[in-house]
């Protein structure tokens, strides 16, 4: 794992006060908040750009190295949520979230009001608590 991924001392609110657009720093300080209720833990940057919750280390066939449970970043089209839980398996939840995409482990939206805030939360929680996560060991 390079260090330009992993956790860095840069400050959350030092980052999200940066960001230029007001919709979108207010949209992420919600998720923010969000993500710190649901988790109880303290963000913290990775990668200079990922506001991320807890950490866990995994070992694959090809690779080992610490990632985060949950975390977001604002980018330029989108709000992108990094949920660790299998999103394209969630269909009954996403069904409910609102307007949104996803990838693999990730969920693009593009503004907060669009989603349903308890069903994100339970995504949330799903991707905190994820299997995958808990035992460590990523194949």
């Amino acid at each position: 794992m390079t260090k330009s991924k992993q956790a860095n001392d840069a400050g959350v609110d030092k980052f999200l006060a940066g960001i230029k657009d007001d919709q979108q720093r207010t949209d992420c300080l919600a998720i923010l908040d969000l993500m710190k209720e649901q988790t109880g833990e303290q963000a913290v940057i990775w990668s200079k750009t990922k506001v991320c919750f807890g950490s866990f280390h995994y070992r694959g066939k090809t690779s080992e190295g610490d990632w985060f449970h949950v975390g977001f970043s604002p980018r330029k089209q989108d709000l992108v949520l990094y949920l660790h839980c299998e999103l394209e398996k969630q269909t009954a939840l996403l069904e409910k979230l609102g307007k949104h995409k996803i990838g693999k482990s990730c969920l693009y939206i593009k503004k907060f009001e669009d989603v349903h805030v308890p069903t994100l939360k339970k995504l949330i929680i799903k991707a905190y608590k994820s299997p995958a996560i808990a035992g460590a060991t990523i194949d």
